[in-house]
């Protein structure tokens, strides 16, 4: 099973901006590996920082486990 994280591209005005949108932000979110690309996207499209133009663009990427011996 493959794993999907989300990355931001931070806006030009995003020190401004940040702070407003982080009020509404859902905070346990933060930091989120998704079991699938739709739940990356899904909660990407409703985020305070996308809705309030806060990140420039967005973007899912599968995410590959390695383990190191």
């Amino acid at each position: 099973m493959s794993k999907h994280v989300l990355f931001y591209e931070a806006a030009d005005d995003m020190l401004e901006e940040a702070p407003t949108a982080f009020a509404d932000a859902r905070r346990d979110g933060a930091m989120a590996v998704f079991m699938t690309r739709e739940a990356a996207e899904a909660f990407a499209e409703g985020d305070p920082f996308v809705l309030n133009k806060v990140v420039r663009a967005w973007e899912v990427r599968e995410w590959n486990e390695v383990l190191a011996e």
